[in-house]
């Protein structure tokens, strides 16, 4: 999320939070898909970290970038933080270990989505090269110490700094030393957001061994095919991780907010500083908690979107339903990530078969899968079988789904081509973490420095 929003809309009653969520329902015919992905920066040089201040840094990137294309730069204590395009579509933003993220304008096709990505990565390029910066496309930092990794100065990041050791033991390592790709999906109405939710939150663990891309840890094996699978189990359990609520069959927008209003706030936002609310729940702050700490302790729809924005389930629900399960990755990636939901997601016919696949499912099973993934990735136990058996059945129904869909690109494709990286890892029986190890302990000699050669943008 590039930019906190300052919306003064007064909140009264629940009914009012989960309006606001309800308020995404939308036609088919106006379904999109928002694509995000990170990637690490670093100094082709020596393979170190890019720091945000300097005349090759985080910050000379995005000012760059905003003389390139004009988009509106985004602040924090005078330091620019991001960008967001003229017409608030999509946006540029930097994580909190200087990751750097572009959050994708809604896209009608998987087509137009890997044409953002690569007009983006080719732009970036421009600015970067002849500061001597490059960037890696994989789920975690390989190299690089959390002292070693750079810490950008923004707000909410400094919150959550120093809230994540009070709540987990993997917080800070999520913050500063992972990237992702995720998608944002569209739902029409409760019903199509609960089959949704429940679908994509139970196959969430398949996404993580599919894009399992970060075996590495500071310069070594550290034992997992998705070190960042692993950080999820432990960052702050309260606002992330499986919700059971999502699997039962009455399931609505109410329960989302319910759950949301008991999660510990973050911060709010008031004349343009941030307070740390961290003490408080969004029930609390609903109950006047906040009187005689802050000057205006009335909470707002903008304190509630910023909220939202600060929650991190394996699927998490706003006004549109965001897939956040996989590690980042090499470029086609990108591009394989939406494809693989918006098959899934966007065909009727494809959503029933996930849907009838995935029914019977129970939470216990599904939680045990997510802490099988990832060590294990695709050779996990499902029911007797490896992951890569169900992997099989719900790419075929994706694949389904994107045929079914029938967006064509000039050269008569339809989506499914973008499924390609996928079907390679099925056709190898490796996932790309499983490639990176065995490069480690042949080509590459025991030396993790060749991975930002051979994986960057």
């Amino acid at each position: 999320m590039a930019r906190d929003t300052t919306d003064q809309t007064p909140l009264s009653s629940v009914q009012d939070l989960t309006d606001y969520i309800a308020a995404g329902n939308k036609p088919r015919e106006r379904f999109r898909i928002g694509t995000e992905h990170e990637k690490f920066a670093f100094f082709r040089a020596d393979n170190s970290p890019v720091p945000y201040f300097g005349d090759a840094s985080i910050s000379a990137l995005l000012t760059g970038l905003q003389k390139k294309n004009a988009w509106e730069p985004i602040t924090d204590g005078g330091n620019i933080i991001g960008l967001a395009e003229q017409n608030g579509m999509g946006a540029i933003s930097i994580e909190p270990g200087g990751q750097f993220e572009l959050s994708g304008a809604p896209l009608e096709t998987i087509h137009e989505t890997c044409k953002e990505s690569n007009q983006h990565l080719a732009t970036l390029r421009e600015i970067a090269e002849p500061m001597g910066i490059r960037f890696l496309g994989i789920g975690g930092s390989p190299k690089w110490t959390y002292a070693e990794t750079p810490q950008m100065p923004k707000s909410r990041y400094e919150i959550m700094t120093r809230y994540m050791p009070k709540v987990g033991t993997q917080g800070l390592d999520m913050m500063y030393r992972t990237c992702t790709i995720q998608v944002n999906l569209d739902f029409s109405s409760e019903a199509d957001m609960r089959k949704k939710m429940r679908v994509s939150m139970k196959l969430q663990s398949l996404a993580t061994a599919l894009f399992a891309s970060s075996p590495f840890t500071e310069g070594k094996p550290n034992g997992l095919l998705s070190w960042r699978g692993d950080i999820w189990r432990d960052v702050d359990n309260r606002r992330a991780g499986l919700l059971d609520f999502t699997f039962r069959d009455d399931f609505g927008f109410r329960d989302y907010a319910e759950w949301a209003l008991d999660a510990p706030m973050y911060f709010i936002v008031r004349d343009g500083r941030y307070h740390d609310c961290t003490h408080v729940t969004f029930r609390q702050f609903m109950n006047g908690a906040l009187k005689g700490e802050v000057a205006d302790p009335a909470p707002t729809m903008g304190d509630w979107t910023n909220h939202l924005s600060t929650l991190f389930p394996d699927v998490r629900l706003k006004r549109f339903l965001e897939m956040r399960g996989a590690d980042g990755g090499p470029w086609r990636r990108i591009c394989a990530l939406p494809a693989f939901w918006v098959g899934l997601l966007y065909d009727d016919a494809a959503l029933e078969a996930a849907d009838e696949l995935t029914k019977d499912w129970s939470f216990a099973e599904i939680g045990a899968l997510r802490n099988a993934v990832p060590a294990e990735g695709l050779k996990a136990q499902f029911r007797g079988h490896p992951l890569f058996d169900m992997a099989r059945e719900v790419i075929g129904i994706s694949r389904a789904g994107l045929k079914a869909r029938g967006r064509l690109n000039r050269e008569g494709q339809d989506e499914s081509i973008f499924l390609a990286p996928l079907e390679e890892v099925l056709a190898k029986k490796a996932t790309l973490a499983e490639d990176l190890l065995s490069l480690y302990h042949g080509r590459w000699h025991g030396s993790v420095e060749p991975v930002f050669e051979d994986y960057q943008y």
